[in-house]
């Protein structure tokens, strides 16, 4: 599971904030960002710029665009949100066309999708590009 943290696009230094843990997250992912980040994984309540944002989201857990855009608020320019749902048959499962749909709602871009762990798949969102200067 070492891969996992570079799949996530975690770099040494990159600043990990984590939204919606409970208990069936899966700490080995945890773990590897960490480890591979060199530092603990901030909470809801962080005031640094972050870089990726992991979002462990689950059917029921309210609304994911207001969630979105609240996560948006301290993401870097190039900053990435990793939504992270449980798969296919498990408890919370959440349909990859919610995540599609939610989106571009809160402005985000869906890039890539991603098996996380055994019973996680992450999709990742990017705010698109303002002001691109083409010369």
């Amino acid at each position: 599971m070492p891969d996992i943290a570079e799949k996530l696009g975690v770099e040494p230094g990159t600043v990990v904030q984590e939204l919606g843990w409970d208990e069936d997250v899966d700490e080995a992912v945890r773990d590897a960002v960490e480890e591979r980040s060199g530092d603990e994984l901030l909470d809801e309540d962080a005031q640094d710029v972050i870089d990726v944002v992991l979002l462990w989201w689950r059917e029921g857990d309210g609304d994911l665009v207001d969630t979105l855009v609240d996560a948006i608020g301290p993401l870097a320019d190039n900053g990435v949100i990793w939504v992270l749902t449980p798969k296919t048959g498990r408890s919370g499962h959440v349909e990859p066309s919610e995540i599609a749909e939610a989106a571009p709602t809160a402005g985000l871009s869906q890039t890539s999708n991603a098996t996380v762990s055994d019973g996680w798949a992450g999709s990742r969102l990017v705010a698109p590009k303002a002001g691109k200067s083409r010369r």
